[in-house]
């Protein structure tokens, strides 16, 4: 399948925390379509928290989920400095907490945009950005 899907179905858009978890759960979809393992969801190691954690092959990716209604900002572009460090604190105890899960670890963004229509595009980019980038 390919990185980016466009489905046609309405979605229900009327709250940013509804708006959030729909577009988690369509991350999940299209990930799991595509051959991913969904390992976890919405995991937490005290106030940090991994919206996906997907697997495949021997690679484990920790995945950002960034929802937003069409407009200004693209969602792949909403993922600040400081959000992409806790996401590494939370992949460094989620893989401390799983021993030999993995080979390999990559993070990973899903950006999910929904237009007024209630219309919806998803887009999976892997390797969006490092462990060791500032």
């Amino acid at each position: 399948m390919p990185p980016t899907a466009d489905r046609t179905r309405r979605v229900p858009t009327r709250t940013r925390s509804s708006l959030g978890r729909l577009g988690e759960r369509m991350a999940a979809r299209h990930l799991a379509d595509a051959g991913y393992e969904i390992l976890d969801r919405n995991w937490r190691a005290g106030r940090l928290e991994i919206d996906l954690v997907v697997r495949s092959g021997d690679t484990v990716a920790f995945v950002e989920v960034k929802t937003r209604r069409l407009g200004v900002q693209p969602p792949e572009e909403a993922l600040s400095r400081s959000q992409r460090g806790r996401i590494r604190r939370a992949a460094g105890a989620w893989l401390s907490r799983h021993p030999g899960a993995a080979t390999e670890a990559r993070f990973d963004l899903v950006a999910v945009e929904v237009d007024r229509r209630g219309r919806w595009r998803v887009q999976h980019i892997p390797e969006a950005f490092y462990g060791d980038d500032t």
